[in-house]
């Protein structure tokens, strides 16, 4: 799951500021955690908790208000009576990496993920984006076969993962659909060569950069392994104590 989060650290200084090359600095000093890392925290707090990802995700969205979020999901925490809203944006998919880490079969692993997108993004893309994420997470874990997880996100989701990012960079912009967002995500892991270097793909990419990177981030850790002690480090620098102590706790229990 750190994977996941030091993605979206990177990615956070060229969400709005995007760039079309890997020569850049890992992480700049002005990197921050967005609502990215603190709604994938949220998750993985359920999942050691109570397993009530809608109560989690309000919780930690309200206690962290200035983080990013959307102006749907900012009016969505503010409501007295939350309701979804039929999104199809790809923060369903931001959120859903520790999915793919605590369940241990596919079956698990859709159902869970339908369930931490359905209380905002009710849209059949906003779940789909959901659960070929944790999906991909998942397989990249448990069979480091790129190839496979190609073939197995393609036929369930229908996503064009044919592509290479080199081929997809220069017509691509800023999205926040999940449809826009996912299958470039997952191209960026799937092109790459370590976990390093399929971050650099994804922000590269010009995009979404955080989220980007936060999906391809997490399915890289999940595939390659253990991130470096460097990055380690600067993500336990820029997460406040609380962020750190639940993203440690899901480690210690996950093996991660």
């Amino acid at each position: 799951m750190i994977g996941a989060i030091a993605g979206d650290i990177i990615g956070s200084v060229y969400e709005f500021n995007q760039i079309k090359t890997k020569d850049f600095p890992f992480f700049r000093q002005d990197c921050n955690f967005t609502d990215d890392t603190v709604l994938t925290v949220a998750v993985a707090n359920a999942i050691l908790t109570d397993g009530d990802y809608r109560k989690a995700v309000l919780d930690f969205g309200r206690r962290y208000p200035n983080s990013g979020y959307g102006g749907s999901f900012r009016d969505w925490l503010r409501s007295s009576d939350p309701k979804p809203y039929n999104s199809w944006g790809n923060g369903s998919a931001m959120r859903v990496s520790p999915i793919g880490f605590a369940f241990n079969s596919v079956d698990d692993v859709l159902r869970e993920a339908t369930r931490t997108a359905e209380f905002t993004h009710n849209h059949p893309e906003g779940i789909k984006g959901a659960q070929a994420t944790a999906l991909a997470v998942f397989l990249g874990r448990t069979t480091r076969d790129k190839d496979l997880i190609r073939k197995e996100i393609t036929s369930k989701f229908g996503y064009d993962l044919a592509r290479t990012v080199n081929e997809i960079r220069p017509s691509y912009g800023f999205d926040e659909s999940c449809q826009r967002t996912v299958p470039e995500a997952i191209v960026a892991f799937l092109d790459s060569t370590s976990y390093e270097d399929a971050v650099r793909n994804a922000v590269s990419l010009g995009g979404d950069s955080d989220t980007l990177a936060c999906i391809t981030g997490g399915i890289a850790e999940a595939f390659y392994g253990h991130v470096l002690p460097s990055i380690h480090k600067k993500v336990l620098e820029i997460l406040t104590p609380e962020l750190w102590e639940i993203l440690e706790a899901f480690s210690a229990k996950f093996g991660l």
